[in-house]
């Protein structure tokens, strides 16, 4: 898969049942082409998930793995599906050159100017900013006039409400995660609302 092509907005589902998830996805219809979709690795049976949901989504959705932070974790998911891997930390070189031989999107997870500048050395597609809200939309801005355009998601503290202003900086993705719903839409595996919602999150930014 290649960059470009990547979803603006990645949905975070973590510790979420299948059934829940099964029901997001769902609520994506005709909104395919603006999220991507990550299941956490510590979210139970998350391998399992990314196997049956990417068999019946994956022609539409983007369906990755978040939260990977082993060489064992990233295998397990490529192998079950999974087109792109997440973190909130850093990826090792080896990892990186894994995915890209695998065609896999990687977005290791970052905070500082050396970090982004080291994962960018190290060919990392996208460089995820976490926790984003800590630095604030301004940093995006900042961050990129030593270090040239980057193409950096937000993750963490993210909202329909404050999403804009981190693209107005410098994000070009966002990592969305328990506030892109309501809970109870979610316990009740409410299609419709969650297809409102996600369609409010497109509007709102």
């Amino acid at each position: 898969m290649k960059t470009k092509k990547y979803p603006k907005y990645t949905i975070i589902l973590r510790g979420y049942s299948f059934e829940q998830s099964h029901a997001i996805l769902e609520a994506m219809s005709g909104l395919e082409n603006n999220f991507a979709v990550e299941i956490t690795m510590n979210t139970q049976h998350a391998v399992e998930d990314i196997t049956k949901l990417s068999s019946e989504f994956g022609d539409k959705i983007t369906i990755g793995v978040g939260t990977v932070l082993t060489i064992k974790d990233e295998i397990n998911a490529i192998d079950a599906g999974a087109k792109f891997i997440l973190s909130a930390c850093a990826f090792n070189k080896h990892m990186i050159e894994y995915a890209k031989r695998k065609k896999v999107i990687t977005v290791p997870g970052v905070l500082t100017p050396n970090e982004i500048f080291k994962m960018l050395n190290y060919g990392a597609d996208i460089i995820k900013v976490f926790p984003a809200s800590t630095v604030g939309p301004k940093y995006f801005r900042a961050i990129q006039a030593p270090l040239g355009k980057i193409p950096l998601m937000a993750v963490g503290g993210i909202s329909k409400d404050n999403v804009h202003d981190f693209f107005e900086n410098g994000a070009q993705f966002a990592g969305i995660g328990s506030s892109a719903f309501k809970k109870e839409d979610v316990f009740k595996q409410d299609v419709n609302k969650l297809h409102k919602a996600l369609i409010d999150l497109v509007k709102k930014a």
